[in-house]
């Protein structure tokens, strides 16, 4: 595969943009161990902007109201009824990503602002 087009030159299954790079493996709410769970509740409330999700796929990134790195979602931390959009703004807390704990995801996500579109319900049909 080519350098030059913005993709991981490995060849794990996760090959996606270099920026927007998934967790290997990718950390659910129902794999995380209990002192990974009990280190993320011990974190602060952050803030920020849904910048993509993928119903189908089962997660996205948000990108943190303070800066910095765009952060993983994954479809089993989202809190409330509404599937997130675009420019939801929500809140989170940052969890520690196994094994090194070097990088962060965003759990106990809860949307805190809808933007002015049409938000479907986890238990409706996609739009």
């Amino acid at each position: 595969m080519s350098s030059d087009n913005g993709f991981n030159n490995d060849d794990s299954p996760n090959k996606t943009l270099t920026h927007l790079q998934l967790p290997s493996p990718i950390i659910t709410r129902r794999n995380r161990t209990a002192s990974t769970s009990e280190r993320a509740l011990q974190n602060p409330i952050e803030y920020g902007k849904i910048k993509s999700f993928c119903r189908e796929k089962g997660h996205g990134f948000i990108k943190p109201l303070k800066g910095g790195e765009d952060l993983f979602l994954h479809i089993s931390d989202i809190e409330g009824e509404y599937v997130p959009l675009p420019g939801d703004e929500v809140s989170y807390r940052l969890c520690p990503i196994p094994p090194k704990f070097e990088k962060y995801q965003a759990v106990h996500v809860k949307i805190v602002q809808l933007v002015r579109e049409r938000h479907s319900k986890w238990h409706e049909p996609p739009l």
